[in-house]
C-alpha cells in the first residue's frame, strides 16, 4: 500500500495520555513546518483526560478531534472499544493517509487496529521495546507488540529496539532507528529553564515546601503490576530511606488511581513525625514542574518507561522500581539500576548512592542512550523522502 504523491499526503496523529503527547508534539512541530509536504489533524481520545489537557496546553496542541472516552473505573478492554467506536466514522470520514501512533498504550493500540480495518498505513513511534514478558508492564508489552504486527513504518529509539523488530522479521526497509522524541521535548523545557530566570524562579516558589540544604529523592510508581504487594513494599522502602538519611527529602507525585492513593497514603501519610515531613506527597503536576523536580532531583526511583529515556540527560541517578525494562539500554550504559520492588533491595541502592561518591558520579556521568534531541526532525525527514511502500 501507497502513501498518495508528494504535496497531498493527509498525516493522521493521535494521543491519548500526557507521555503521548509530549512524544509526539515534536513530530507535530516538524510537520508544521513542512506544511507544503503534508496536512496534518490530530485527535485526542482524552484515555487520561486531565493530564492530557494540561499537556496539550502547554505544548500548544488544538486538537482536531476529541473523542473524550475516560470513565471512572475504566478497564483496558473498555478503553479499547470506545476508542475504535469513536474513531472508525472519523477515519472513514478524513482518509488519512497515514495513521501516526506512539508507544504502548490503549489509544495506540486501537488506533493501529481501527486504522488495520480501514486498510490505513500506520507509523508506530517508539517501535520495538521489548521486556519478553507479555504480562510485564501490563498491558503494554502485549499493545506494542500487537501494532508491531499491525504497522507499516516502525521508528525505533535505539538499535536494540531495531534489533527486537528484526528478529521478529519486520522488514528492514520499513524500520528507521531516530532516538526518542521526549528527549526533544525535554532538552526544549530544560533550554527555557535556562533562558528565562522567571521560571525558575516560579517553581521555586511553587515547591517553597522543599528544602535546598538537603537532597532531593524524586519518585513515581504507579504501575498496575505493582498494586498491592508490590507498592506497600516501595512506600515502606521510602519510609526506611527517609528514616535512615535525616539529610534527604522525597517529593512523590501520586497518581489519582484509588490503587495508587489509598496504599500510598495509608503508609506515608502526613503526621507529627519528622520522617513523614521529609516525605512529600503531592498531587500529580504538569510536565514542566515535573521537569523542575527532575532537574532539582539527586536520585530517583521510578517505574516509569518514560522517565528512564529522560533522566540520563539530566545526569540524575535512576533505580527503576520494577523487576524488568523494555529500555534495558539505561541499564546497559551504567545510568539506571533495577531494583524491583523489595524494600532491602530498594534501601541498599538507594543508600549507596547517597554514601558512595565515585558510585554516583559513575551513574550521573553517563550520555543519553535514547537520543539528542533531533529525533521528530529525522522522522519527518523520512516521511517527507517517501522512500517506503
Amino acid at each position: 500500500m501507497k502513501l498518495v504523491a508528494k504535496g497531498t499526503r493527509k498525516i493522521f496523529i493521535i494521543l491519548g495520555t500526557r507521555p503521548e503527547a509530549l512524544k509526539l508534539a515534536p513530530i507535530i512541530r516538524a510537520l508544521s513546518n513542512n506544511a507544503h509536504e503534508f496536512s496534518q489533524k490530530v485527535c485526542a481520545t482524552g484515555q487520561h483526560r486531565e493530564m492530557l489537557s494540561q499537556a496539550l496546553s502547554f505544548l500548544e496542541i488544538v486538537p482536531d478531534f476529541s473523542l473524550e472516552i475516560m470513565s471512572s473505573k475504566q478497564n483496558p478492554g473498555d478503553v479499547v472499544a470506545r476508542i475504535i467506536t469513536g474513531l472508525t466514522p472519523i477515519l472513514t470520514k478524513d482518509k488519512p493517509d497515514l495513521m501516526v501512533v506512539q508507544g504502548d498504550t490503549a489509544t495506540t493500540f486501537a488506533a493501529a487496529l481501527c486504522s488495520y480495518h480501514l486498510q490505513i498505513p500506520v507509523a508506530h513511534i517508539e517501535a520495538g521495546l521489548r521486556t519478553g514478558d507479555q504480562y510485564s508492564p501490563w498491558p503494554e508489552e502485549g499493545y506494542r507488540r500487537l501494532v508491531s504486527v499491525l504497522a507499516r513504518l516502525h521508528f525505533a529509539p535505539t538499535k536494540e529496539a531495531q534489533s527486537n523488530l528484526l528478529r521478529e522479521g519486520i522488514d528492514p526497509k520499513h524500520i528507521f532507528v531516530t532516538g526518542n522524541t521526549v528527549i526533544d521535548s525535554l532538552l526544549a523545557i530544560k533550554e527555557r529553564f535556562h533562558k528565562e530566570k522567571s521560571l525558575s524562579m516560579a517553581k521555586d516558589k511553587q515547591f517553597s515546601i522543599l528544602d535546598s540544604r538537603k537532597r532531593l529523592i524524586l519518585v513515581t510508581s504507579h504501575r498496575r503490576e505493582h498494586f498491592g504487594g508490590g507498592l506497600s513494599e516501595i512506600c515502606h522502602a521510602l519510609y526506611r530511606i527517609a528514616e535512615k538519611h535525616i539529610d534527604v527529602e522525597l517529593v512523590y507525585p501520586v497518581h489519582l488511581n484509588p490503587r495508587v492513593q489509598e496504599p500510598v497514603h495509608k503508609i506515608l501519610g502526613t503526621g507529627k513525625s519528622s520522617i513523614i515531613n521529609r516525605i512529600h506527597l503531592i498531587k500529580p503536576v504538569d510536565y514542566i514542574s515535573f521537569v523542575y523536580l527532575m532537574m532539582r532531583a539527586h536520585i530517583i526511583l521510578t517505574d516509569s518507561g518514560g522517565v528512564q529515556e529522560e533522566s540520563p540527560s539530566l545526569g540524575v541517578p535512576t533505580l527503576v522500581l520494577r523487576e524488568s525494562t523494555e529500555r534495558p539500554e539505561a541499564v546497559d550504559a551504567g545510568c539506571a539500576l533495577l531494583v524491583g520492588t523489595s524494600k532491602e533491595k530498594i534501601v541498599a541502592e538507594t543508600s549507596r548512592l547517597l554514601t558512595d561518591a565515585s558510585h554516583y558520579i559513575s551513574m550521573s556521568q553517563v550520555k543519553n542512550p535514547f537520543g539528542d534531541g533531533m529525533a521528530g526532525k529525522r522522522i519527518v525527514d523520512i516521511l517527507v523522502k517517501g522512500e517506503w511502500v
